[in-house]
């Protein structure tokens, strides 16, 4: 969860599973907001229930974090 105003502020530029890089990097920058864990349950499917993810869609998750990394947030 997110505050309003700390996400009105800022312009994402990711509509994929990049979301999730993208969001903690621009949030975790040095003097930005802080980031807390809240606790769910979650049960995730097994291989034989639809699970298809595999080493190949680590390479685009490699690629937004170097991106997100370096990259300045844009502001609104």
């Amino acid at each position: 969860m997110y505050r309003r105003e700390v996400i009105a502020g800022v312009d994402f530029v990711s509509d994929d599973f990049g979301i999730e890089v993208e969001l903690s990097a621009v949030f975790a920058r040095p003097k930005r907001w802080r980031i807390h864990e809240c606790a769910i349950n979650y049960y995730g499917r097994t291989f034989a229930e639809g699970k298809r993810i595999g080493w190949r869609d680590g390479v685009p998750a490699l690629w937004y974090v170097v991106k997100f990394r370096f990259k300045r947030p844009r502001r609104v």
